[in-house]
């Protein structure tokens, strides 16, 4: 198999093409998060604290006044802009609170569909098994007929030679 062939079957694989695809929303997400903080949360909390504009607060390190940061990064001041830093916290929350609802609804969906699936237990060997099987993988011993373990009661079992 030549570097190519082995690179298309990679990248054609489903979990690259789903991971690719969760990328792309992941950064969409992310623009519209920083919309919604930007515009619509931080407006209303700066009125609510006193007019205050997060984008302009800043702490000037060159000793120099100015009434903007626009201004002082023009100036070429040094400046820490601890208002651009507290909006990105605010980014952060939003972006980690979605993600944590997102994760549960996926480990409540993998928990029923684990729920779902029968096991019995194999009565040579004790292993864990599919409801469904007709052979141990453990010992292979030939299981027909036995109830889930939910049960607990075999019907009939023949060992295998």
């Amino acid at each position: 198999m030549s570097f190519f062939q082995g690179f298309k079957e990679f990248a054609i694989r489903g979990t690259v093409v789903d991971l690719g695809i969760g990328l792309i929303i992941g950064a969409a997400f992310g623009s519209i998060v920083t919309s919604f903080v930007s515009d619509v949360l931080m407006p209303p909390l700066g009125l609510l604290l006193g007019h205050v504009d997060f984008a302009n607060l800043y702490i000037n390190l060159s000793g120099g006044h100015y009434q903007t940061l626009a201004e002082a990064e023009a100036a070429g001041a040094l400046t820490i802009n601890y208002g651009s830093f507290i909006e990105t916290i605010i980014h952060f929350v939003i972006i980690a609170f979605a993600s944590y609802l997102v994760i549960i609804q996926m480990v409540k969906l993998r928990k029923a569909s684990i729920e779902s699936t029968k096991i019995k237990t194999c009565p040579f060997c004790f292993s864990d098994i599919p409801s469904r099987a007709k052979r141990c993988p453990k010992c292979t011993s030939s299981i027909e007929n036995m109830k889930t373990s939910d049960e607990q009661t075999v019907v009939r079992i023949r060992a295998s030679k």
